[in-house]
């Protein structure tokens, strides 16, 4: 869900305040009342399609064709037409009959179906004297498997669920002044559900009210009650007893154990039996304790988007033959950085960050690989299906030290809309860019300059640092163009000094092999899961995308060498013949090119007077990342170690604290990319994880230890990142 702290725009403002704001919003602005819609053209653009390579049928069957001409719809507005009775009566209790009126599916013999499941009877044979021989379970194994599950669930009361229902309706229409739903998506997740698989749910949780704001939405479209899981240390037990009757899961504390712990199977056997067939979102937060800090003295509005459902089995066939070689982050990159070889190997990045938990270690190694690698699905997914807000685009701007705020803002919205991203906001420009400015009030400093011109500087410190990490919601629209732009200055690095002028690089002659050299460079370096790389997606094939990407949108202009064939003249073009024979869904990207004729393509940077401008907001969105990882390196003659992780992490936060007192660059001051920079370096060889009697240490690794092999590392990062 996006919260969206955009308030309804209203076009009508007071008379006392018209004055005003025409004082504040000058010609130093532009005068031009410009109005911005979500959605370029006539239709709105459906973001969030499953991978067309690993789920090719749920890609096609499920996707509803008339989505982008369906409109939303607000699940909180209940009026006497949602109901079946009509009348004065009925127009004043129509959120209770609504509530009556909600389907809630019968509870099934949840604990007889959890017995007869194979986890639990491999567990009772295994611990039960006698259990394998004739079948029957002894008496106080009975007991002990309804004992956890009665503390992970109960039987959910229907008059509980409408009560909650009704009160909920009524608390989020004196919350939210509408919860927004695109009915084309509701549509596709109804038409999963038609195939009789459980449906699970997954959210990202972008706000504290996903917990109970999601299973009311998708319980009032007639999806039935949804199985939310809560953490149970921060509820009370009256308070865990009402949630588990309202369709609450708890997993036990055994659950948690460590593998090799015998206290533990047993729950864990019945925490999965209970936890495959409900269809439940994972992770929720418990929100109850956090309403009464919310503050409802401002209606908002809030969305809830749903990406295109696909079918679990079908990703699970598919995915295993999208598997290749791959090499760790060390084999592939270290060589490089120590200047030791520069050829880089034909292979993937092997880069695995998903935390590792009892479950998970519970299954094959090829299981955990495919979980894993669904969870980058479902990430990039769940990132496209995500609204840029007005707040991510307006710190982007302040950050980049940007004047024309009126008009800048209409272009870098455009520009979002263009690369199919969608956007939760509308209304007219200059009441949007003030209400922006309103919700960023606490982080910015407004000065009136002459001619009643206003100016908006960012609160040095904290004001920076929130501001950067608005702005990091906007780098997945443009993150293709980002990392071409970086990849770009470090090509230049070593030719043209970065302050020379625009012209000058220019001149410049770049190789399409060598832009696809450091492209893959930056590609291995940065993390997946800031990359957003769907697993099936190979490098070559991001190359060439990225490469794509920055012809598109003007940065840079193919030249033609003297005797060589234009690249735009396909009408000569043949096939190789080693790709005769193949079949034709046999071809790659990389066999397609097969990197012969890239040889002799060449570019320049262009000349046009908006692209140097481009050019820099493009490297300024990684620099954030970038700027922490160099930190990092330098960091590592001062760092004491050996160290805990989150203990090393500390000293490299209070570092970047420091040197960001010293340069006013306050962007990269964040724990989680200080976390980012750790584990890079650990991927990298650079740091080593050992065990010990006090848990894992981070040590030094001794290739790295010397100080040449340390600026060697600052220097391969530092010329990715443009000043």
């Amino acid at each position: 869900m996006d919260a969206m702290l955009e308030a309804r725009l209203q076009t009508q403002q007071r008379s006392s305040q018209n004055g005003r704001e025409t004082s504040l919003w000058s010609s130093g602005f532009g005068t031009k009342l410009e109005a911005v819609t979500p959605f370029l053209g006539k239709y709105r653009p459906f973001v969030g399609r499953c991978c067309q390579t690993c789920t090719p049928k749920s890609w096609e069957s499920l996707f509803h064709r008339s989505i982008m001409d369906l409109g939303f719809c607000n699940v909180i507005l209940v009026k006497e037409e949602n109901t079946r009775f009509r009348g004065w009566l009925v127009r004043r209790l129509c959120y209770f009959l609504w509530s009556l009126e909600q389907h809630i599916p019968p509870c099934q013999d949840a604990p007889q179906k959890i017995m007869e499941s194979t986890g639990v009877q491999n567990v009772i044979s295994g611990r039960a004297p006698g259990g394998s021989g004739d079948g029957q379970v002894p008496s106080h194994v009975k007991k002990e498997v309804q004992r956890i599950l009665s503390h992970i669930q109960a039987p959910p009361r229907h008059i509980l669920l409408r009560l909650f229902s009704w009160a909920l309706l009524r608390f989020l229409n004196c919350l939210f002044l509408n919860v927004q739903l695109h009915k084309g998506q509701m549509k596709m997740v109804h038409k999963a559900t038609q195939a009789g698989s459980p449906l699970v749910l997954l959210s990202t949780h972008k706000s504290l009210l996903d917990g109970i704001l999601l299973p009311f939405v998708l319980l009032s479209q007639g999806l039935g009650v949804l199985r939310v899981a809560w953490d149970p240390r921060t509820c009370s037990p009256i308070l865990r007893a009402l949630l588990k009757k309202l369709g609450g899961i708890f997993l036990p504390a055994e659950a948690s154990l460590s593998l090799d712990s015998s206290e533990g199977v047993l729950a864990r056997a019945v925490a999965h039996a209970a936890l495959a067939p409900l269809g439940l979102w994972t992770g929720a937060l418990a929100v109850l304790r956090s309403l009464r800090g919310w503050g409802c003295s401002r209606r908002v509005c809030a969305r809830v988007h749903l990406a295109q459902p696909f079918s679990l089995q079908e990703y699970t066939i598919n995915a295993r033959s999208c598997w290749g070689s791959r090499q760790t982050l060390e084999q592939l990159l270290q060589p490089i950085v120590l200047g030791q070889c520069t050829v880089i190997p034909d292979t993937e990045k092997e880069q695995e960050w998903t935390p590792v938990t009892g479950p998970l270690l519970a299954l094959k190694e090829e299981d955990q690989l495919l979980v894993r690698r669904l969870s980058r699905h479902v990430l990039n997914a769940s990132v496209a299906s995500s609204a840029v807000m007005s707040t991510a685009i307006m710190a982007t701007l302040l950050l980049f030290k940007h004047r024309k705020l009126l008009g800048e803002f209409s272009w870098l919205t455009e520009e979002t809309l263009l690369r199919g991203f969608d956007v939760g906001f509308s209304g007219q420009l200059r009441c949007l860019v003030q209400h922006t400015l309103s919700l960023l009030r606490p982080h910015v400093a407004l000065l009136r300059v002459h001619q009643g011109d206003l100016l908006v500087v960012p609160l040095p410190g904290p004001g920076l640092t929130h501001l950067a990490r608005l702005s990091a919601e906007l780098l997945p629209a443009f993150l293709s163009e980002a990392v071409g732009a970086c990849a770009v200055r470090g090509l230049l690095a070593g030719r043209v000094p970065p302050e020379g002028p625009w012209e000058l690089q220019g001149i410049e002659l770049l190789s399409q092999n060598e832009l696809y050299r450091q492209i893959l460079l930056l590609l291995h370096l940065l993390p997946q899961d800031l990359l957003l790389l769907q697993p099936c997606q190979s490098s070559y094939c991001y190359c060439q995308e990225v490469l794509d990407r920055l012809i598109q949108c003007g940065l840079l202009v193919a030249e033609e060498t003297p005797g060589s064939r234009p690249a735009c003249d396909t009408g000569r073009q043949r096939l190789s013949a080693k790709l005769l024979w193949k079949p034709s869904g046999d071809f790659t990207d990389s066999d397609s090119d097969d990197f012969e004729e890239a040889e002799g393509r060449y570019f320049r940077l262009s000349q046009q007077s908006r692209c140097p401008d481009f050019f820099l907001f493009l490297c300024r969105l990684l620099s954030p990342v970038l700027k922490a990882f160099a930190h990092a390196a330098t960091f590592l003659h001062q760092g004491l170690l050996p160290d805990t992780e989150s203990g090393y992490a500390e000293q490299l936060f209070q570092f970047l604290q420091a040197t960001a007192q010293e340069e006013g660059s306050f962007e990269c001051v964040d724990p989680n990319l200080a976390i980012c920079a750790i584990w890079t370096f650990r991927d990298l060889g650079v740091l080593q994880q050992m065990p010990s009697s006090a848990g894992p240490m981070l040590h030094m690794s001794p290739t790295f230890a010397s100080r040449d092999n340390q600026e060697k590392l600052q220097q391969f990062i530092r010329q990715f990142i443009c000043s």
